[in-house]
């Protein structure tokens, strides 16, 4: 009696745990979250966003660092001690409802911009908002000089010089020519157009002369009636824009040109001033883009002194960074010209002193230096995680190099501090959502300052897989494949292959869900498989991986793109005959391309924005892998998806934006204008008030479209 029951309670025991444990998991699997598509475009920047420090700064000269929360700025020393704070109600005389960005200035004062007015706030002295200038409430691309309190501003084509009491134009107004923007269509690392001296006594700014610059009519259509609006759009082989370099003389108000040469086909990139002020450097590169210069100028007069180095390639050399003066005597400058993107260590007069960084890494960022050591971030050497490196110039081995966040897998974001003790060191990987912490300058752990929650844990969100692939060379290729969460290896799987794989853009890091745009989340919990690679062509795997490319752009990625879908057919789970594409711009190109060369490949295909024609697109990015048509006429042809039309085999979703001033519409009119004359059957829409990206809660409805187009043809 006594064992029967024992075995009845253990009976009830069993079966009580029992029911705990289905509750438990039923309750567990209950309160996930599916994935809406809005949710995943419109909130992706917003709830979905890992928690981040806001405005997190270093101060100008000692090791305390701030940031905002809960509209305050709150101020830290060295210790991680909070000192000070600086709240909404001390700016109560702006009207302001939320605690602006800041820049410190010095060491106990920051500035601030509301609308149209520039303010100094001391810490120690006053603590109030100080007006300290104002400006053209249209002003464009400004630009602050704290040295001397003065604004370079644009204002239309314009270029003014704003003090507290005036404002001066400093250019005659010219139809067709612009000062002080962005020139060369933001290539070659060029960012803006102004540029002040280290004592803000000159102001160095671009001239850009489009008078023989076709234009290019993009029809506006959101008027009541509709109008053209001509933009300047130098097309490959074509006219481009002369452009000049101007130095703006504070005190004397005058403004003289270098003396660039007489050729007016050429580009001038990556401006820096000398420490002294008296010189001003200017990398220049010829329309082929094979050889560069790096010239050196008086500032006073414009006049050319000399060449202080020179680079050549067969294929083309592509400068993006400025050179690094460390001190009066010496310099960094950073080439490709040995495989990699390495920084090189030369005297005022260019004479190699060393090679500074080694092996197959990429610099991304250089960050200081300090006591004969020199900081920098680089690529791991798959591409895929990003460190932080220093180099002692008194090492006369490769010992001098050593990698110091090695213990922190991920891809790193870093700020030396004043001193170059500390640095903020701000990553992620496939796994942390976002960790920011303070580092020292041996790479050791100080303090953390934050360690972000997943903001998607209450949400079912698929698995995401970062696998090595061997293309046809056996040269690995990074790859990444989006999984169901609630993934069966038993089914069979549809796959849609997003593919960019151009010049310049990575895709796949070891970043929080590796960098991956949350749609493509939705989509696999719609029992769908994503799948990228990041192909030859793409970048931050050294000049060879991205230089192969080179007058045929399109067909080595074609390859790689194709090493990935046959992988793909490798794997039991996978569904052969429903893989889909989708890209845009250089992906639109791509997914098009891929539809016409392997036809019976694909069910389907969404290309967003994308190049049919190489000839229609600019200048400077397509001659520097394409060369012009003239001198590569086999090249464009191979490459023109309109002679190809027929091979459409697939159906094929074809967008654009009207007014996209990057790869115009005519791109994919004349696409469409081939399939009308060969019968070929293709879908079509344009987004009337769009450039080249849609954006806003459009995007929305753009991916609504693309899904469902996926979806429905991926059959």
């Amino acid at each position: 009696m006594c064992s029967a029951f024992f075995l009845y309670h253990c009976y009830i025991m069993i079966y009580r745990n029992f029911i705990i444990l289905f509750c438990f998991i039923c309750l567990n699997s209950f309160s996930q979250k599916e994935l809406l598509l809005s949710d995943a475009v419109l909130k992706r920047w917003t709830d979905f966003y890992p928690k981040n420090l806001s405005n997190l700064e270093w101060q100008k000269s000692q090791d305390f660092y701030s940031y905002k929360k809960d509209n305050c700025l709150l101020i830290f020393n060295d210790k991680n001690s909070l000192i000070d704070q600086v709240c909404l109600d001390e700016l109560k005389t702006l009207g302001l409802s939320n605690f602006p960005n800041i820049k410190w200035v010095t060491n106990h004062s920051f500035k601030f911009e509301n609308k149209n007015q520039i303010f100094l706030f001391n810490t120690k002295r006053g603590r109030k908002p100080v007006l300290y200038l104002e400006h053209n409430e249209n002003a464009l691309n400004k630009d602050y000089n704290f040295n001397r309190n003065l604004l370079a501003y644009t204002y239309d084509n314009n270029l003014f010089v704003a003090d507290a009491d005036t404002s001066q134009q400093i250019n005659k107004e010219e139809e067709d020519i612009i000062y002080g923007q962005v020139v060369h269509r933001h290539e070659f690392g060029i960012y803006k157009g102004t540029f002040w001296s280290p004592n803000g006594n000159k102001l160095a700014f671009y001239k850009n002369n489009q008078k023989k610059v076709d234009n290019y009519p993009l029809l506006i259509s959101s008027d009541t009636t509709s109008r053209v609006k001509n933009i300047k759009y130098p097309m490959s082989g074509d006219y481009s824009e002369y452009v000049e370099i101007g130095i703006y003389d504070i005190d004397s108000k005058k403004t003289i040109y270098l003396q660039t040469g007489d050729s007016k086909d050429h580009y001038l990139t990556n401006i820096c001033w000398g420490p002294s002020e008296k010189y001003i450097y200017v990398a220049i590169l010829n329309r082929d883009q094979n050889h560069l210069k790096l010239n050196k100028y008086d500032a006073s007069s414009g006049l050319y002194l000399k060449t202080i180095l020179e680079e050549k390639d067969e294929k083309y050399v592509h400068p993006v960074h400025p050179m690094i003066f460390l001190d009066n005597e010496k310099f960094l400058w950073r080439s490709e010209k040995e495989g990699y993107d390495h920084l090189y260590l030369y005297n005022k007069k260019g004479k190699l002193i060393k090679k500074v960084t080694h092996g197959q890494i990429v610099v991304k960022d250089y960050l200081g230096f300090k006591n004969n050591i020199i900081y920098f971030s680089a690529f791991s050497d798959d591409g895929l995680d990003v460190h932080l490196y220093n180099f002692d110039l008194k090492e006369k081995n490769k010992k001098a190099q050593k990698n110091l966040s090695s213990e922190f897998p991920g891809y790193h974001k870093f700020k030396m501090s004043p001193t170059g003790n500390f640095f903020i060191d701000e990553f992620s990987n496939l796994k942390l959502p976002r960790i920011i912490q303070i580092i020292n300058a041996e790479g050791e752990f100080i303090y953390k300052l934050l360690d972000s929650n997943n903001p998607l844990s209450d949400f079912n969100i698929g698995f995401t897989e970062l696998i090595k692939v061997s293309n046809e060379s056996n040269t690995f290729l990074n790859t990444r494949l989006i999984k169901p969460y609630n993934f069966d290896k038993n089914k069979k799987y549809p796959v849609l292959i997003y593919v960019y794989n151009g010049p310049q853009i990575q895709l796949i890091t070891n970043s929080w869900l590796s960098n991956t745009p949350l749609w493509m989340y939705y989509l696999a919990n719609q029992d769908y498989l994503v799948f990228t690679i990041d192909g030859r062509g793409s970048e931050n795997r050294g000049k060879e991986f991205e230089q192969v490319i080179f007058k045929k752009l399109g067909d080595i990625e074609m390859k790689d793109q194709i090493t990935g879908y046959n992988y793909l057919k490798s794997l039991d789970y996978v569904d052969p005959n429903r893989i889909a594409l989708h890209g845009w711009s250089y992906g639109g190109f791509m997914t098009t391309n891929l539809l016409l060369n392997y036809p019976d490949f694909f069910t389907c295909g969404v290309a967003g924005g994308p190049v049919t024609d190489w000839s229609l697109y600019e200048v400077m990015y397509t001659e520097r892998y394409m060369e012009t048509p003239i001198k590569n006429p086999d090249g464009y042809l191979a490459t023109n998806l309109n002679n190809k039309v027929k091979n459409l085999n697939s159906d094929l979703l074809m967008i654009h934006g009207l007014i996209d001033d990057v790869v115009v519409v005519q791109h994919s009119l004349q696409f469409i204008e081939n399939c009308i004359e060969n019968n070929i059957p293709i879908d079509y829409f344009l987004y009337p008030s769009h450039p080249h990206n849609i954006r806003g809660e459009d995007r929305l409805h753009l991916m609504e479209k693309v899904l469902k187009y996926i979806i429905d043809n991926n059959e």
